[in-house]
C-alpha cells in the first residue's frame, strides 16, 4: 500500500511540476526518458501528461513505428512507438511502458511510447556537448550528466514539424 501512495505523490508532484512548466513558471526542469536504452531529455514545457499505456487501437497501412490510435479520457492520440520510430526494437510493452502525450501544447494530439520514465533532471547538472549534425534537427544537442552519461534532447516543436514523423502511411 505504501508503495502506491508514494507512486501517487509522485505522479502528483510530477502533474504540479508539468503545470508549472507549461506556465512558464522558473526553475525549468527536464523529463528524463529510456527509449531503447538510450538517455532523452524534453523540456516540461513541452511535455505533456505522463500516463501508464493504454489498449491501442491499430491502424492499417501504416509504418511499423506508428502504434496506434489512444484513447485518453474520451481524446484520440496517434501514437508513435519512439524507440522504432528511431530504427531500434519496438518497446517492449510491460509495466514500465509510458505513453508521453506531447503535441497538445502544439495543436496535435501525437503521443510517444517510451520504455520507461526516468524522473526529472535539472538541465545545471548537464554538460553540452558538440551537436550531432548527422541526427535530425529534432535530436541534434546532446548533453552528458555527472556520471559522464550521454543524453539527446528533443526538440518537441521540430520533431512535430517533421515529415517523417507526420506521415505515417506507407
Amino acid at each position: 500500500m505504501a508503495r502506491k501512495s508514494s507512486l501517487r505523490d509522485f505522479q502528483a508532484y510530477l502533474a504540479g511540476r508539468l503545470s508549472e512548466a507549461a506556465q512558464g513558471h522558473r526553475g525549468a526542469s527536464w523529463l528524463g526518458l529510456d527509449v531503447a536504452g538510450e538517455g532523452w531529455l524534453i523540456d516540461l514545457s513541452d511535455g505533456g501528461e505522463i500516463v501508464q499505456a493504454p489498449q491501442l487501437a491499430s491502424v492499417p497501412l501504416v509504418h511499423p513505428w506508428f502504434s496506434g490510435i489512444a484513447n485518453v479520457r474520451g481524446n484520440l492520440y496517434a501514437v508513435t512507438d519512439f524507440a522504432a520510430f528511431l530504427g531500434a526494437a519496438p518497446t517492449p510493452r510491460n509495466a514500465n511502458t509510458r505513453l508521453l502525450l506531447i503535441g497538445v501544447r502544439h495543436g496535435s494530439n501525437a503521443a510517444l511510447l517510451v520504455s520507461r520514465m526516468l524522473g526529472l533532471k535539472k538541465p545545471e547538472n548537464f554538460e553540452p556537448m558538440a551537436v550531432d549534425e548527422a541526427y535530425p534537427v529534432w535530436g541534434r544537442q546532446r548533453f552528458t550528466d555527472n556520471d559522464g552519461k550521454v543524453w539527446r534532447k528533443l526538440a518537441v516543436r521540430e520533431l512535430l514539424a517533421d515529415r517523417g514523423f507526420m506521415n505515417i502511411g506507407i
